[in-house]
């Protein structure tokens, strides 16, 4: 098989989890939340269970008129939803899902991945300027102050399991993995977990938008098409979130048996597993303040990822 039909194969394949996956964490919130809270509305969209509710939402963007405020930046304010979206892309390309799946294996996958996340921001820094409205700044502000301060834990945790494997390549990380690891690497994985939230900005780590207090922050002027593609990229968001937290912390591809034939199935259900969890979360949990979004991440997530950061250093140092 020549070089360009292999490309072109991975290339459809990294489109299809794109374009599916986060459609399925969408349906999957629409379900959960909808039993957890009591809502009606979710259950009834084409009959059995409510099973086309995400298509009566998709017909519903469609249907809105897509406008552009007169003091906008009309070309900024139409890139931005591109912009948050494609590093998300770019990301599942050099995620395995299992032995020999994955689009493309870098040797220092772990830094692409974490390097092209923190670019995401921008797509939102972008929409918050371009919209000319003191709402969406604000919530443009508060996102950058908090991609600041939940970045350094994101990075320290995901860069205490790669001393542990010694290796950055994301497959090789799975590779290394061992069960024991579940003890003594938890408290990176909650940190990387919870900083992940902070970084798409899930709630209770949605402050950038705050509807009490920013009308709806930095997507205030998005309607139709491109406020979906702005909701499009926190879905993925959480894919990539969730499926990073398995290939580190979590075995990746590797389960409880036949880890070689299903890798794929155990990934996937360890990403759905956690993409359940951030949703979980959304509604157990308030909206956190600006202050305390701040010294969760100061004094609370960058002090145990650096002693994690440590004790990783030192068990490393007396098992080599």
């Amino acid at each position: 098989m020549s070089d360009a039909v292999m490309i072109g194969i991975k290339v459809v394949c990294v489109l299809a989890a794109f374009l599916t996956l986060p459609l399925l964490v969408g349906q999957l919130e629409h379900k959960a939340m909808a039993h957890m809270q009591g809502r009606l509305g979710p259950m009834y969209a084409g009959g059995f269970h409510g099973w086309a509710q995400l298509m009566a939402d998709g017909v519903k963007f469609l249907q809105k008129e897509a406008v552009v405020p007169a003091a906008a930046d009309a070309r900024v304010f139409g890139l931005a939803p591109a912009v948050a979206l494609i590093p998300y892309l770019l990301v599942l390309v050099v995620i395995p899902l299992g032995p020999g799946t994955v689009a493309e294996a870098l040797d220092a996958g772990l830094f692409f991945a974490l390097a092209v996340t923190g670019v995401g921001v921008v797509g939102m820094l972008m929409a918050a300027w371009a919209s000319a409205n003191k709402y969406s700044l604000l919530g443009g502000l508060r996102g950058a102050a908090q991609l600041l301060a939940y970045e350094l834990p994101f990075v320290l945790a995901a860069a205490s399991v790669a001393m542990a494997a010694g290796t950055l390549s994301l497959v090789g990380i799975v590779e290394a993995w061992n069960p024991w690891w579940l003890l003594w690497q938890a408290p990176a994985m909650v940190i990387f977990f919870v900083a992940g939230m902070a970084e798409i900005r899930r709630p209770p780590f949605d402050m950038p938008l705050a509807d009490s207090e920013l009308v709806f922050g930095y997507l205030t002027e998005y309607g139709g098409l491109r406020f979906a593609f702005m909701l499009l990229a926190e879905y993925v968001g959480i894919v990539v979130v969730c499926a990073l937290t398995t290939v580190l912390f979590l075995g990746g591809w590797r389960g409880p048996f036949l880890s070689d034939d299903l890798g794929p199935l155990w990934t996937i259900l360890k990403i759905f597993a956690l993409s359940f969890v951030v949703i979980w979360a959304r509604v157990a949990y308030p909206r956190l303040r600006e202050d305390q979004l701040q010294r969760l991440a100061w004094q609370g997530l960058v002090p145990i990822a650096l002693g994690q950061l440590v004790l990783t250093g030192a068990v490393v140092a007396v098992t080599s």
